[in-house]
């Protein structure tokens, strides 16, 4: 077998991390001028992804003096006979609290991180979505900014239920009262004089 065939090279499609980030303010500070937004960034598996605000201590800073120094940080690992990389999310702040779907994460806590969640810390909320890959000893990570909160985006796929009145009927059918009758055929049909 050649050499080439068996290393790792640069065209093995890589895991990678969408973190989708809305803060109520963000239209009017700089809170990501140290974030690579819209490219992706390749990151060592081996090395825990730290977000915070100090740029020395972490991978990727967030430029807002309400941020912890070290906010959190994201591990991945693997499963015993499985080629899937996954994540845990960890709390890194000792004074503020990180949810992750509504799961509260204490000081140094960590929780598996699911392929889609929604993550809270102060004011702000992020979405991470994890795009599998075949690389095993890194992954990739891309920043974007929504304009909406995540947790308030409806799925543009759901049914429109329109409401049905208790005749059975639509709600915008317009014929005169007296005009209506049952839908059910085991009922007995009322007359209106």
């Amino acid at each position: 077998m050649n050499v080439s065939q068996t290393i790792e090279t640069e065209e093995d499609l890589l895991t990678c991390l969408h973190l989708q980030l809305y803060h109520p303010q963000q239209s009017c500070k700089g809170l990501y001028g140290l974030l690579p937004l819209g490219v992706r960034s390749r990151h060592s598996a081996d090395d825990p992804l730290r977000l915070g605000r100090d740029a020395q201590a972490c991978s990727f800073a967030l430029v807002d003096p309400k941020v912890s120094r070290k906010q959190l940080a994201l591990h991945a690992y693997y499963l015993p006979n499985s080629p899937m990389m996954l994540f845990t999310i960890q709390n890194l702040s000792q004074r503020g609290q990180l949810s992750v779907n509504s799961t509260a994460l204490g000081y140094l806590e960590r929780v598996d991180l699911p392929d889609k969640a929604l993550i809270r810390f102060g004011e702000y909320e992020m979405l991470i979505i994890r795009e599998s890959g075949e690389a095993k000893a890194s992954f990739e990570v891309k920043f974007e900014v929504l304009a909406v909160p995540p947790s308030r985006e409806r799925c543009t796929c759901e049914p429109i239920v329109t409401p049905v009145m208790d005749t059975g009927l639509m709600n915008n059918f317009t014929a005169d009262i007296g005009a209506l009758v049952p839908q059910e055929t085991d009922e007995t049909p009322v007359c209106y004089s």
